[in-house]
């Protein structure tokens, strides 16, 4: 293995540290002022895409980023619901963003007010609670192939309630990496992850 490749292995550590400890001050203050968090989250983004070696973005992308478009913190858009695990599990794989296979396992769902949706193990070495959607502006206003609302393997999670609910809120709705550039491989929202009505949060495609 050349120097280079233990390197980009050694930059992908550091990107998961750095967006673990990002989200870990998200759940911090989300709860005492979302408007500050979003705008937390959106500044942590940002400054992994503009100068972070494993950025999505290639290096000619870097020298003129500025921000990733997000909409507006809406509130009537942040949930908490608890998962109905009481629905069967279903092993399923789906494509990814290069036609690779992605295992997952369907072991819950939630119901939130804009529509039901399910939750996801990702059936690989490490795992991971997995939440991918799209919605009526998937292919227009954000990627086609959908975003991830959850994906703890890369330690976006907005945490859970006391009660064991889990924070669900679409103003962290993200782009998975292949929206940016397609040398990356990820996985697309389902079928039946689909929500009718548009949400209007988190990234956006500009």
């Amino acid at each position: 293995m050349s120097s280079d490749a233990s390197k980009a292995w050694l930059d992908l550590l550091d990107w998961r540290r750095e967006a673990s400890a990002l989200y870990a001050r998200v759940r911090d203050e989300l709860p005492r002022d979302p408007g500050a968090a979003h705008q937390h989250w959106q500044t942590g983004r940002n400054a992994l895409f503009k100068h972070h070696a494993q950025s999505p973005l290639d290096a000619a992308a870097r020298a003129s980023f500025t921000q990733l478009p997000c909409w507006p913190y809406e509130p009537a858009l942040a949930f908490t619901a608890r998962v109905d695990v009481a629905v069967p599990q279903e092993r399923l794989t789906v494509a990814s963003s290069t036609g690779q296979a992605m295992p997952l396992v369907r072991f819950g769902s939630v119901v939130l007010p804009i529509g039901t949706l399910d939750v996801y193990w990702i059936d690989v070495y490490g795992g991971g609670v997995f939440l991918p959607f799209r919605d009526a502006t998937s292919g227009g206003q954000s990627y086609g192939g959908g975003r991830y609302l959850l994906d703890t393997a890369k330690s976006a999670d907005l945490g859970r309630t006391a009660s064991g609910e889990l924070v669900l809120d679409f103003n962290f709705a993200f782009h998975p990496s292949c929206f940016y550039d397609p040398r990356w491989s990820c996985p697309l929202a389902p079928p039946q992850n689909v929500l009718s009505g548009p949400v209007r949060a988190g990234e956006r495609a500009f």
